[in-house]
C-alpha cells in the first residue's frame, strides 16, 4: 500500500503484508483511531497500527470466536462461552510464546511481535492486557469498587496506550502514566457510549459498591421509565425517588472521566513534537464525549452517548435543540488564560495555545448543543503583535491547524465560519486558509462562528469612520444625516448581530477592545476559569445566568431575557436614549 508507511518496516514481503493487515483491522473496527493515526509521522505509523491491530483482534476474539476472520484456525460460528475462552487462552499462549521467541508466523501477530522486538516494548504490559481481556470476555463483569473499575479500564485500554510510549518518543514513568490515563479515559467514554447495549446484554461496568450506596440495582439502570421519575414523584410513585440517585451515579462517572482526562494532559507535551497532534486530537475526542456526558446526565444510562464521527473529533449528528427560554442568540468570548495555564504547569506558551485550540473546538460543539446561533471568538487582537516572535508563530500555527483540521467536520455540522478583522497583516498562507474555510462553509446556517483575527475595536470604528468620510466627500451622504446604521454599514461584518452575552475567562474584568459596537447592550460575565479548562458545563452555567438577568436596555422597565432588541431611534438623526442612570450589567 503506497504511502502507508510500511515501506520503512523492511524485511520479507509477508512482514509488510502483516503490517497492512493490522492497519486494515484498525480501519475496520477502530475507524476514528485509524483516521487520527494519519497525524503520526510516517516512520512511526505502521508500528502504532500493529499495536492497535493486535489489541483490536484480541478484544474481538474474546467477545466472539468468529473474530479470527479469514485466518481462523477453527471453523467459524462457535459461540459457546467455554469454547470461546479456550480459543482465547490459545491466542494468549501463542502470543506470549512468540514474544519470547522474537518471531511469529501468524498473519496478524507477525507485525505485532516484530514491533515489540524492534522497539523493546514491555512484554509485561502485553500480558496484563491479555489477562484483562480474557477476564472481560469470559464472564459478565462484576466490578465491586471504583478501584476495580479503574483496574479494568487500565487493563483493557491503559496498557495499550502505554505500549505506545517508546513509539511516540515518550520516556519515564510520568509519560507512561499519562498515556495510560488517556487510554483509560477513552475506554470509559466508550463504555458510556455503549452503556444501554451492555446493560441490555447483562453487562454492567459500573461499581456495584456505588450502586448499593445509592440504593440502586443493576435492573434500575436500563429502565426507560426513570425519564418520567420527576412526574411519578408527584403521584407518590416510589420510582420518583430514583432520579437523584441516578443523577449522582452518572455524575460520579463524569468526575472519574474528568480526573482521567486531567491525568492524561501531560501526554500531549511529553511525547516527540511530531506525535503531539495525534495525542491532542485523541484527547479532544475524549473531552467532547465528557462534555456530552455532562449534558445528558443520567440519560446516559438509557441513551448512551452518540459516538464521534469517523474522523475521531467531530461529534456525531444530533438533533439541534431549541434555544433555551430567554437564552442568548449571540455569545462572544474573550479566550483569556492560555499563557497562565501553561505557566502553572511550567510549560512554554505554545502548549497553552494548543490546549486553548481544543477548548475552542469544544466551545463550538457546546454552542451547537445549547442552541446558540452566533458565536464570536477573540482569537488574536491588534495588540497581540507585541508578543515574542516564537509565541506568535506558535499561536498562528495553532490557529491554522485548528481551522484546517476541523473545517470539514464543522461544515458537516452546518457551521458557517467567518473572519472578522484586518486581512492585510497576517501571513498570506494563514489568510488563504481562513478564506478557504469561509468559502467552504458560506452556505451553512446552523451556527455562525466568527473568528476575530487581527481585530481591534477602535481600529474597526476608525476604518468605518474613514469609509463614511469617503462617502461624504463624494457627496453620497450629508454629515448631518449620518446615523448608527450608516456607521454599521462600514464595519468589518455589517450583518454581525449585537452580542447578547460576553464571556471573558481567566478572571480579568475588561473587554479589551473587543467588538465595542456590538457590546453596547451585552450582558457581561467574567469567569475565573483559564480558557483551556472552559467546557460545556461552564457555558451552560453562563447561559443560565444570562437568562436569569433583567435586561433594561437603558430604560426603566425590565425586559424579558433573550436576544438583544435594543431601543432604536425614531430617525437616523435622532439622539439615542440617554444611559447615565444605567447600572452596569456586569457582575
Amino acid at each position: 500500500m503506497a504511502g502507508d508507511g510500511t515501506e520503512v518496516v523492511g524485511g520479507p514481503p509477508e512482514l509488510a503484508e502483516s503490517y497492512r493487515l493490522c492497519e486494515r483491522e484498525v480501519a475496520a473496527h477502530l475507524a476514528p483511531l485509524r483516521a487520527i493515526s494519519d497525524l503520526l509521522p510516517p516512520e512511526v505509523r505502521p508500528y502504532v497500527h500493529a499495536v492497535n491491530g493486535f489489541a483490536s483482534r484480541s478484544d474481538r476474539l474474546a467477545d466472539d470466536p468468529d473474530a479470527h476472520g479469514p485466518d481462523a484456525e477453527a471453523p467459524r460460528g462457535t459461540a459457546d462461552p467455554a469454547e470461546r475462552e479456550r480459543r482465547f487462552a490459545r491466542w494468549r499462549a501463542d502470543t506470549l510464546a512468540e514474544l519470547a521467541a522474537g518471531h511469529s508466523g501468524h498473519p496478524l501477530r507477525r507485525a505485532f511481535v516484530d514491533t515489540v522486538r524492534r522497539w523493546e516494548l514491555d512484554r509485561a504490559l502485553v500480558e496484563e492486557f491479555l489477562d484483562a481481556t480474557r477476564a472481560d470476555g469470559a464472564r459478565p463483569p462484576a466490578l465491586g469498587t471504583l478501584a476495580d473499575q479503574r483496574r479494568h479500564l487500565r487493563g483493557i485500554a491503559g496498557t495499550v496506550t502505554e505500549l505506545w510510549a517508546p513509539l511516540l518518543g515518550a520516556r519515564g514513568p510520568r509519560a507512561a502514566a499519562a498515556l495510560s490515563a488517556l487510554g483509560e479515559a477513552c475506554q470509559l467514554a466508550d463504555l458510556l457510549e455503549d452503556l444501554p447495549l451492555d446493560l441490555a446484554a447483562g453487562r454492567c461496568y459500573l461499581p456495584r459498591e456505588e450502586l448499593r450506596r445509592l440504593g440502586l440495582t443493576v435492573a434500575d439502570l436500563g429502565r426507560d421509565d426513570h425519564r418520567d421519575d420527576h412526574r411519578n414523584s408527584h403521584r407518590g410513585d416510589h420510582r420518583g425517588d430514583r432520579r437523584p440517585a441516578l443523577d449522582e451515579l452518572a455524575a460520579n462517572q463524569q468526575r472519574l472521566l474528568h480526573r482521567l482526562l486531567e491525568r492524561a494532559l501531560p501526554a500531549t507535551w511529553l511525547v516527540a513534537p511530531g506525535c503531539r497532534p495525534f495525542l491532542h486530537t485523541m484527547l479532544l475526542g475524549a473531552q467532547l464525549q465528557y462534555d456530552e456526558a455532562t449534558l445528558v446526565r443520567s440519560r446516559v444510562l438509557t441513551e448512551g452517548l452518540t459516538p464521534l464521527s469517523s474522523d475521531g473529533v467531530t461529534p456525531g449528528r444530533r438533533a439541534r435543540p431549541a434555544p433555551p427560554a430567554g437564552g442568548p442568540a449571540h455569545v462572544a468570548v474573550i479566550m483569556d488564560g492560555n499563557r497562565r495555564w501553561a505557566e502553572t504547569r511550567r510549560l512554554p506558551a505554545e502548549h497553552g495555545h494548543r490546549a486553548g485550540q481544543r477548548a475552542a473546538l469544544r466551545l463550538v460543539n457546546a454552542a451547537l448543543r445549547l442552541g446558540i446561533r452566533h458565536l464570536s471568538l477573540y482569537a488574536f487582537s491588534t495588540e497581540n503583535w507585541d508578543r515574542p516572535p516564537e509565541e506568535l508563530t506558535a499561536l498562528f500555527d495553532s490557529l491554522a491547524d485548528g481551522l484546517t483540521r476541523s473545517a470539514r467536520g464543522l461544515h458537516a455540522l452546518g457551521v458557517r465560519i467567518r473572519w472578522c478583522g484586518r486581512r492585510d497583516r497576517v501571513d498570506e498562507w494563514l489568510a488563504a486558509e481562513i478564506a478557504l474555510v469561509e468559502s467552504l462553509t458560506s452556505n451553512n446556517g446552523t451556527l455562525t462562528l466568527t473568528v476575530c483575527v487581527d481585530y481591534g475595536g477602535r481600529e474597526e470604528l476608525a476604518a468605518a469612520a474613514r469609509g463614511l468620510a469617503v462617502e461624504a466627500v463624494g457627496g453620497r451622504i450629508r454629515p448631518e444625516e449620518i446615523g448608527p446604521a450608516d456607521l454599521a454599514r462600514h464595519l468589518y461584518l455589517p450583518d454581525l448581530p449585537d452580542v447578547d452575552l460576553l464571556i471573558r475567562t481567566s478572571g480579568e474584568q475588561r473587554i479589551s477592545n473587543f467588538l465595542p459596537w456590538h457590546l453596547a447592550y451585552a450582558e457581561l460575565l467574567f469567569d475565573p476559569t483559564p480558557w483551556p479548562d472552559y467546557d460545556l458545563a461552564r457555558l451552560r452555567g453562563a447561559v443560565r445566568a444570562y437568562a436569569a438577568r433583567e435586561r433594561r436596555f437603558g430604560g426603566g422597565v425590565p425586559a424579558q431575557s433573550g436576544p438583544s432588541r435594543r431601543p432604536r431611534p425614531a430617525t437616523p438623526a435622532a439622539p439615542a436614549r440617554p444611559e447615565e442612570g444605567c447600572t452596569s450589567p456586569g457582575p
